[in-house]
């Protein structure tokens, strides 16, 4: 054969080659589908589900949506599903190119541009020239907080300048607005919880009773109500008093047996020839005619970076195939992780920016609601890089979902420094241990706010002692010259306690201060106390380095010069730190809450020191000698402690707490329902309790001294009666 022969054949080979590989690639693409770790098993059963498409889903876990967009961001995800407040977020991602490529619509509106549209509706015969107007008016809305009968108009008021002054110092964000619609309107109907706090909830409603006038019940003003929620507005404005109100165009079609989407006309007994939209410009529309709009929610959908955005065809129709699978098979991953159920279909959108995709619907100002200057912040004292991540992370989608006044972080060296920031008004807040809450309250002029809560136990929980199971320390006085690992100086069951306990015990004598230099002599050999090492103790060096012997500094970070910090740069600080000196840094016996052994046990921990725990190897020292399963705290414990605790300075006034407790109970509310759009409790990028303990379950309000606190005060007075 001749040489040009063959190589025409090599030439065509090679090609036909390239052009097989590529279309296998194509025929197989693999796509990396980012979801919470709670959602990762649901993930994984759609993914292995046989669909026309080709394509291949792979589910990776984050902690939550904020990390998955990171993660896509940095390309080691392909794409999640968002609402607009996750598109917001991207959207202010520093050098991000995220891209839409499908929207979620419901099967009633399947060509409609947006998920909803919020209109005023009024009286046709209303006699009204314009915006201004609108003072004095009857007011019917859907409810506090939401979107078309509260968010949107007051932002387009705020910007026509109809409703006044929405940043008044004195008051907080909420009562700011609620003051702004008791002004501009004469009565109305706003129901909800305005404050997630009852006391202020009630004061709120009080101040302002002419915004529950027009309720079904006024004296209570909260859901259910027949004049709530958008077809409960309008019913509000034809039969109660109203004059105008806020909703949404499917529901003014229905209310009026107009035809919706492809659901066609259902006769009522409303006539719709006697309403009008109320355009934004102050005209009317007749209420058959094409509304008039003031705002519109985008859908949810899924979202991408810019370079698979290119090549997202093949994803489309395998998100199309799982829609069918699921809906037929009532599957519980179509809803938990593709957002979709019986009422809603994906649909190909064309690629869009997330910026564009909000500004289009008009709906950015409406998330962003900011009504300054002066812009004011809850300013969070972190002493962590890694703290501060968080409340920065915590600040972007706090404020995205409509918690106000937004968060701030303040980075201080070590928790001494911000109880002296938060004094001098340099920060607002920071969790605490219930004894440090005590050094706050007494030293620093602080006060707390709200508490953490702790699953079955409530807002306390119990100090523990833990040994190994092959231990053969059976008592307090076996603990004499032992290794000890403690959660930091100062804090209630690494310290507080079990210096009680020896104390009472008769193993430290009373008054034999100062007092760490007695645990070192007791611990002789070595102890991890994380904190000891701080200059204000004023302790002898060799004390200590005594009291920081176990410590290990950053482990991950192979980092020395963070042995013995108070902070989680130090591997054994805290309660999980504590234990993991307890089994990997030579400890004897661990100071830490009851909870702290089961949480990284079992599998419930899956760092590398703690994956193959198992927490039937280890047991409960018990004060009264002997010991017990770490089942049973509630008789093995060293005392019944108080919930860590989130304190202000006791310098502000009754008003600006009430906007910071309203604002960390609104964060809890939010986030606990949802962790999946952010993790408030809970690791975060591999460290522990930052700003709040991993093991909280939520916030709540404190109003009084608790019985637990009460005897939780003698114990303090025998650990302070040598400082």
């Amino acid at each position: 054969m001749k040489p040009v022969c063959l190589l025409l054949i090599f030439i065509v080979t090679v090609v036909s080659g390239t052009s097989f590989r590529r279309f296998r690639r194509n025929a197989n693409q693999e796509y990396k589908m980012c979801v919470a770790e709670e959602l990762l098993q649901l993930c994984n059963e759609m993914a292995g589900q046989e669909t026309k498409s080709s394509a291949k889903i792979v589910c990776i876990p984050a902690r939550d949506r904020m990390e998955c967009i990171t993660k896509i961001k940095q390309r080691e995800a392909d794409f999640l599903a968002v609402d607009p407040e996750d598109m917001y977020v991207a959207k202010n991602e520093p050098e991000q190119d995220f891209a839409l490529f499908e929207e979620i619509r419901t099967k009633e509106e399947p060509e409609a541009e947006f998920r909803y549209e919020a209109v005023a509706v009024i009286h046709k015969d209303l006699n009204i020239n314009g915006m201004e107007g609108l003072k004095g008016l009857n007011s019917c809305h859907t409810g506090v907080g939401r979107n078309v009968g509260y968010k949107i108009p007051l932002t387009k008021l705020k910007q026509k300048g109809i409703i006044g002054n929405l940043a008044e110092p004195e008051l907080s964000p909420r009562e700011n607005e609620l003051k702004a619609f008791s002004t501009l309107f004469s009565k109305a109907c706003i129901v909800g919880k305005w404050s997630p706090d009852p006391k202020i909830n009630l004061k709120l409603k009080r101040k302002y009773s002419n915004l529950c006038a027009l309720c079904e019940h006024p004296d209570i003003c909260d859901y259910p109500d027949l004049f709530s929620g958008y077809d409960g507005a309008l019913r509000c404005l034809a039969h109660n008093g109203g004059q105008i109100a806020w909703t949404k165009v499917i529901f003014v079609r229905k209310f009026f047996g107009l035809p919706v989407g492809i659901t066609p006309a259902k006769p009522t007994t409303e006539d719709p020839s006697k309403f009008a939209y109320l355009c934004p410009d102050g005209t009317k529309v007749p209420v058959t005619d094409t509304p008039c709009t003031w705002a519109a929610r985008p859908w949810q959908g899924y979202m991408t970076n810019a370079a698979i955005a290119k090549s997202v065809d093949e994803l489309r129709r395998k998100i199309e195939n799982l829609n069918v699978i699921g809906s037929k098979n009532h599957a519980d991953w179509l809803q938990k992780v593709l957002e979709l159920n019986d009422k809603t279909a994906p649909k190909e959108n064309k690629i869009i920016s997330p910026e564009d995709y909000l500004n289009k619907a008009n709906y950015t100002d409406v998330i962003e609601r900011d009504y300054g200057p002066p812009f004011k912040t809850i300013r969070f004292c972190v002493t962590s890089k890694d703290e501060q991540d968080k409340c920065r992370t915590l600040s972007k989608v706090a404020f995205s979902r409509n918690i106000r006044p937004r968060f701030d972080c303040v980075l201080e060296a070590n928790v001494q420094n911000c109880l002296k920031s938060i004094r001098d008004d340099g920060a607002d807040i920071i969790t605490l241990d219930a004894g440090l809450v005590d050094t706050a309250v007494n030293q620093f002029n602080l006060k707390p706010v709200v508490a953490e809560q702790y699953g079955p136990t409530g807002g306390s929980y119990y100090a523990v002692a833990v040994v190994k199971k092959d231990s053969s320390i059976r008592s307090f006085e076996d603990l004499r010259g032992k290794k000890s690992c403690h959660t930091g100086i100062g804090r209630t069951a690494g310290y507080n306690a079990p210096l009680f306990t020896l104390v009472t015990k008769g193993l430290i004598k009373e008054g034999e201060c100062p007092y760490p230099k007695a645990l070192a002599n007791f611990f002789t050999a070595g102890s991890c106390l994380p904190g000891a090492k701080e200059d204000r103790l004023k302790l002898d060096v060799a004390v200590s380095e005594k009291l920081c012997s176990l410590c290990a500094g950053d482990l991950e970070r192979n980092n020395q010069s963070a042995k013995c910090n108070f902070d989680q740069t130090e591997s054994y600080s805290g309660y999980t730190g504590a234990f993991r000196c307890l089994v990997q840094g030579g400890g004897d016996v661990a100071f830490v809450k009851h909870v702290t052994v089961p949480g990284n046990t079992d599998g419930n921990n899956p760092e590398v020191w703690a994956k193959d725990l198992k927490s039937d190897n280890y047991e409960l020292l018990c004060p009264n000698d002997g010991r017990a399963p770490v089942s049973e705290y509630a008789k093995c414990n060293l005392a019944h402690a108080p919930p860590h605790m989130v304190v202000t300075s006791n310098t502000k006034s009754d008003s600006l707490v009430d906007e910071i407790r309203n604002a960390l109970l609104s964060i809890s509310t939010e986030f606990t329902k949802r962790p999946d759009w952010f993790k408030l409790f809970g690791t975060y990028n591999g460290k522990k309790d930052l700003l709040f303990k991993d093991s909280a379950t939520g916030l709540v309000s404190i109003s009084g001294e608790s019985e637990i606190q009460k005897d939780y005060s003698k114990l303090l007075a025998v650990v302070n009666a040598c400082h």
